[in-house]
């Protein structure tokens, strides 16, 4: 059973599918376990795929990168969060925000910050959620000033990946009070070692726990003015172009994790024997199988074409919202129904479905909670 096949994915995108899922065979599902267990940052698995030439690289090549599209980065997702969510969320996070820059930045910020990330000597972030602001972006507290010596910082921004690691982060902060809401924010480069810069990882979570987010704290974190990415007050405006393309990728998390837990609980049931039978021969289970087959086909078509819309701006923020839905509700889904079919031995950390289980519930929240997508799927229905 390949779930992943390349038949749906674009002939120029197959290449790095095939390197990611060779990376993924080789260092990611031997470790996935312990790195589970351990709940550590997989340093070690993200310089291999560096040297794998899998992270970082949708940055643009006149920015050190390759240059990878939209579907290319798609087609790695798929295969990375099928061996393991938790390794692939740090591994796709290295140059998170590094787009942002690429696209509204100036050539000396791109010069500065893209090259050393792209090169694999730095990594990167985006701090937008704050502890008490998931996803209203429009109703971020953290502050940034004007003076005459750049801008100052204040504020707090939670579940950020590579808060503690990254050299520097793409920062989203309010700049203004004015009647139209949206257009208060501003980003800025923050880089990680600037005094008033603090951060710590968060407590430990449920689900993919190789991957660390961290609680920052900014206190009077002054930043010169040629950190400002673009132009001051577009922000949130950026930010939602970005999250277009990244809740198609957010949807590929899903198709990954749902492709998994389809796997494992096709070799569980077709493997173990009740009431003098054969699992799979009851159809019952045939039933669940089937459904969760069907379920998963659509989602992964629906991402696939959900891609090519977002990748030629055509209506994407409701193709990005429905993909990002659909694929990561599929996951639960197929995670909840193969938990039932592996019965009590689905709660054992050494099956891998208890662990899909937990990961599944995390992308249903992050790039925008399902309910947000769904009030953006009505709005752009229209």
């Amino acid at each position: 059973m390949d779930l992943l096949d390349e038949s749906i994915v674009p002939e120029h995108a197959r290449d790095v599918k095939q390197t990611a899922r060779e990376f993924a065979e080789e260092h990611m599902l031997p470790n996935a376990e312990e790195c589970f267990e351990r709940g550590e940052y997989p340093w070690e698995i993200l310089e291999a795929a560096m040297d794998a030439g899998i992270v970082a690289q949708d940055i643009g090549e006149e920015w050190g990168g390759k240059g990878y599209d939209l579907h290319q980065i798609l087609a790695i997702n798929e295969e990375l969060y099928r061996a393991d969510a938790g390794i692939a969320l740090t591994l796709m996070l290295a140059s998170f925000g590094c787009e942002i820059v690429e696209h509204y930045g100036s050539e000396e910020q791109k010069d500065e910050y893209l090259r050393p990330v792209a090169a694999n000597e730095q990594i990167s972030g985006l701090a937008v959620s704050e502890p008490q602001t998931g996803s209203d972006m429009a109703g971020m507290t953290t502050t940034a000033e004007k003076t005459d010596d750049g801008w100052v910082l204040n504020g707090e921004k939670y579940w950020v990946g590579n808060a503690v690691e990254a050299d520097w982060l793409t920062v989203y902060a309010k700049t203004g009070e004015g009647d139209d809401r949206y257009s208060n924010y501003s980003m800025f480069i923050v880089e990680t070692d600037t005094e008033g810069y603090e951060a710590e990882h968060i407590p430990e979570k449920m689900g993919m726990r190789a991957s660390k987010q961290g609680h920052i704290v900014f206190d009077d974190c002054t930043i010169p003015e040629e950190n400002v990415v673009g132009t001051p007050g577009g922000g949130f405006y950026m930010l939602a172009d970005f999250f277009n393309h990244g809740r198609v990728v957010v949807g590929g998390h899903g198709i990954g994790l749902a492709a998994r837990a389809i796997e494992e609980t096709w070799e569980f049931v077709h493997d173990r024997e009740a009431f003098g039978r054969n699992i799979s021969d009851f159809q019952s289970t045939q039933h669940i199988l089937a459904d969760m087959r069907m379920e998963f086909e659509a989602a992964r078509a629906l991402n696939w074409r959900a891609a090519d819309k977002v990748a030629n701006d055509d209506n994407a923020g409701f193709w990005a919202a429905s993909c990002k839905t659909k694929s990561t509700e599929t996951a639960m889904m197929c995670a909840e129904r193969g938990m039932q079919l592996h019965g009590g031995r689905s709660v054992l950390n050494e099956y891998p479905i208890s662990r899909v289980y937990r990961d599944v519930r995390i992308p249903v929240i992050y790039e925008g909670a399902n309910e947000i997508q769904r009030n953006l799927i009505y709005r752009q229905s229209k």
